[in-house]
């Protein structure tokens, strides 16, 4: 007990010698676990040696890895959960949400009825429709004297709605980020733009003129003007929250013309040749924010928040797609709530208070990670709307080894999704404590358990053979969904709602 106290008195020494901390979330969209050199299990991998990101290796090397890092199946549900602190199952912003307003991006099914859930994301503003109405997390940082920048995806809300501006989210710099979910291009000589008859895209990127018809990609643009914008901030001594949202790595895919050659030659097809190359940009991207950092001697007082939105995309070859993700040893990708929808490439650096090369287990979610910056900044008792499901992970930066089995995880995805190519994706939810794991298949109301410690890929259910612990975890994850009063199933031909896990549990 002593040599903790002691241990975080140097920590409390520490702050208290430097003013706040300077923020930077570095954010990727449909990154997996295994589109990285930077091995998050316990082996290298083939697709580990497939790809070349030596800036996240630097990241992992002077900083902490967690190979237990979760968000949601698919974005939007993300990005509201990180800058609100609230889970998707809370917030009732459980698929992503479309361009345009009160459009239901739900496929219509033949089983089950659509459920009633925030298709127009989240809003800063109380009394907008079909909503999840809170305080962001730029919005308590800009008032405790951050300077605040979002550059690239935002996503957090439909057109039309506050949440779809960025500054109207507490953002005091917005670069490139509205509602849209993905670009129409990542090219410059494109203008970010795929014309459609003539006319501009639904999904081109606005913001960045100063670029059209250049052979800047988008990943550089959004990178450059975030850095630029930091200019301000650091001349002027104040802290700031950077949110690098990178519209890299999800498609279309565009070539990084800078990186392909190199992927071509070493066997892959152009498909995966293209996706790898997206994969290095956006790695170039972090090397550029760390050079920055380093250029301008503010390294030491800036905390790195490296994360993905969700797992890769999982494409079927037999559909007529064509795989360039390889989840793999995680089963299932991008919409699904097995490891390989959910489980995320995650990464921190804090010189002086994070031991450079550690390795952290513990499980932790994406809604976390609104009260962990709110704790880096200093930011006590902020007043806010919502109740944040989160917990602060910043205890593990100083203790890696530090575990908590009893926290329990909740994923709710009340939704059909059908992407263009790949398994269509049906209304599941599931349950982590410790190292058990709990899906339910509403469709086929149905149990599968999983030990996540021996079985990694989740290829063998235990539910049979393990009635007490799906009892109980079913339990559990019941009682958690009803106090979150969450959006529940009805089948069509009869009426009557999906039952309750535990429910399925009982018989």
């Amino acid at each position: 007990m002593l040599a903790l106290l002691l241990a975080w008195g140097v920590y409390s020494y520490g702050q208290s010698e430097k003013s706040s901390p300077n923020i930077i979330v570095f954010f990727v969209d449909d990154m997996g676990w295994q589109d990285t050199s930077v091995p998050f299990w316990d082996k290298v991998t083939d697709f580990n040696k497939r790809y070349h990101t030596p800036n996240m290796e630097r990241l992992a090397k002077e900083g902490l890895k967690f190979t237990n890092a979760y968000a949601m199946p698919v974005c939007t549900p993300s990005r509201v959960s990180l800058i609100t602190g609230v889970n998707a199952a809370h917030h009732r912003v459980t698929h992503w949400t479309s361009p345009d307003r009160n459009k239901n991006t739900d496929h219509p099914d033949a089983d089950l009825n659509p459920v009633d859930w925030n298709i127009n994301g989240f809003s800063p503003v109380a009394g907008v429709e079909h909503t999840f109405h809170g305080t962001a997390l730029p919005a308590v940082l800009s008032q405790h004297g951050y300077y605040t920048v979002h550059s690239g995806k935002a996503h957090f809300g439909s057109a039309g709605t506050p949440g779809s501006d960025p500054e109207n989210v507490g953002f005091q710099v917005n670069i490139a980020g509205n509602e849209i979910g993905h670009p129409a291009s990542y090219l410059g000589k494109n203008n970010y733009d795929k014309r459609v008859n003539g006319k501009p895209n639904r999904n081109a990127v606005q913001g960045l003129g100063k670029y059209h018809g250049t052979d800047v990609f988008l990943t550089d643009a959004i990178t450059t003007e975030a850095l630029a914008a930091l200019e301000k901030p650091v001349k002027a001594k104040q802290p700031f929250f950077l949110y690098l949202a990178h519209y890299a790595i999800h498609i279309p895919l565009d070539a990084d013309q800078r990186f392909i050659d190199k992927y071509l030659k070493a066997g892959l097809d152009s498909t995966e040749a293209k996706y790898a190359s997206l994969v290095e940009g956006m790695d170039k991207s972090l090397g550029d924010v760390l050079g920055f950092l380093d250029k301008n001697k503010i390294a030491d007082n800036t905390v790195i928040l490296f994360m993905s939105d969700n797992g890769g995309l999982s494409t079927t070859p037999a559909r007529g797609g064509q795989a360039w993700t390889h989840n793999l040893p995680l089963k299932a990708g991008k919409g699904s709530v097995y490891e390989g929808g959910i489980r995320e490439p995650m990464l921190a650096r804090w010189p002086g208070v994070i031991k450079p090369g550690s390795v952290t287990d513990q499980y932790v979610i994406i809604e976390d990670f609104f009260p962990t910056i709110l704790d880096i900044a200093g930011v006590k008792n902020p007043k806010l709307v919502q109740q944040v499901d989160g917990k602060s992970f910043l205890p593990l930066f100083k203790n890696p080894a530090l575990k908590d089995d009893n926290r329990a995880l909740v994923w709710h995805h009340p939704n059909r999704w059908i992407p263009a190519e790949g398994p269509n994706i049906h209304y599941a939810s599931a349950f982590r404590k410790g190292d058990w794991k709990l899906i339910y298949d509403y469709r086929k109301q149905k149990l599968e358990l999983y030990n996540l410690k021996d079985d990694i890929g989740e290829l063998h259910d235990l539910a049979a053979q393990n009635p007490g612990k799906v009892k109980e975890l079913a339990g559990l994850f019941t009682a958690q969904l009803k106090k979150w009063d969450v959006q529940w199933p009805v089948f069509k031909n009869t009426g009557k709602a999906v039952v309750w896990p535990d429910e399925v549990a009982r018989k």
